[in-house]
């Protein structure tokens, strides 16, 4: 049985657990208002621009000299998934679940024959997927210490998956973060990136668009078009991230502020009861030696 000492020390070392979950509950809780403004503020275009896609998409297929970034290469052997998830822990199951969203997607890919690769944003991704994929991570983008996510940073990105897809290196882009619903709720999702606005089994069917006219001409306006595009759906998955990750840690921390607080009550009763067990244990010897005399 532990000493009172040890009992001591321990419900101490739980209450110094307590306040630091208690803190970093406060800061995710700070953090998640401005990160979840940003993300809100951001769907409605995303969302846009991908119907937008997914029209010309179907009005540009078959026709020749259409974009390979718009209407595929013809082929769908080589399949890139962009895994995005945080550069920290202690945010319950975000990481995970964005992890095995990509993993099942890659497991049903090469059991049909494809080629995965995966480009994996933020270093827990890498961490989860590494025992199993590691060989099939092509490059791993950091975020870490940035304080305040932009369009630049989801320009960067996307600049990597194009260098990639002009080498030939994929012929499917798939992007996986996690969609930002509520503090207790963010929904893993998976959204193809290119070819740009097709239809992919996270993704619901393309609504029927107007007709596009085009001035100069197509193929200088839909080249900067798609490439925005990618670093649009990017950056949305940038910001989805940034909200999902603050909002599942408050969840956690709160839950871990709430378990160390019982633990807390518990080793004290426990501590209590020891105690005046001792005082009783030394009365009684107190009184025996008394009587003995």
């Amino acid at each position: 049985m532990a000493s009172l000492k040890d009992m001591r020390n321990r419900i101490a070392s739980v209450k110094a657990t307590r306040k630091i979950t208690k803190a970093m509950q406060m800061v995710a809780a700070a953090k998640l208002r401005r990160a979840q403004e940003a993300a809100t503020a951001a769907r409605p275009y995303a969302l846009r621009m991908g119907e937008v896609m997914a029209s010309i998409n179907a009005t540009m297929s078959g026709k020749q000299g259409a974009s390979p970034l718009l209407v595929g290469t013809g082929k769908d052997q080589m399949h890139l998934l962009v895994v995005m998830t945080a550069e920290r822990g202690l945010c319950g199951g975000f990481n995970t679940n964005i992890a095995r969203l990509a993993r099942q997607d890659a497991l049903r890919l090469t059991k049909d024959g494809k080629t995965v690769k995966v480009l994996c944003v933020g270093r827990k991704g890498a961490d989860a997927l590494r025992r199993e994929w590691g060989r099939h991570i092509v490059e791993r983008v950091d975020i870490k210490g940035i304080k305040q996510i932009g369009f630049t940073n989801a320009q960067d990105i996307a600049r990597k998956i194009l260098v990639l897809f002009e080498a030939g290196e994929f012929d499917v882009a798939t992007l996986y973060f996690s969609e930002f619903k509520s503090v207790i709720a963010q929904k893993p999702t998976a959204l193809r990136l290119i070819p740009a606005g097709s239809e992919s089994p996270a993704s619901a069917p393309a609504k029927p668009g107007a007709m596009h006219e085009f001035e100069p001409s197509e193929e200088e306006i839909l080249g900067p078009l798609i490439e925005r595009n990618i670093a649009t759906q990017v950056f949305r998955g940038l910001l989805e991230n940034a909200a999902s990750e603050q909002g599942a840690r408050m969840s956690a921390m709160d839950s871990a502020t709430r378990n160390a607080g019982d633990m807390i009550n518990k080793l004290t009763i426990r501590y209590n009861r020891q105690r005046q067990a001792n005082i009783t244990k030394e009365l009684i010897e107190i009184i025996s030696g008394a009587e003995a005399l």
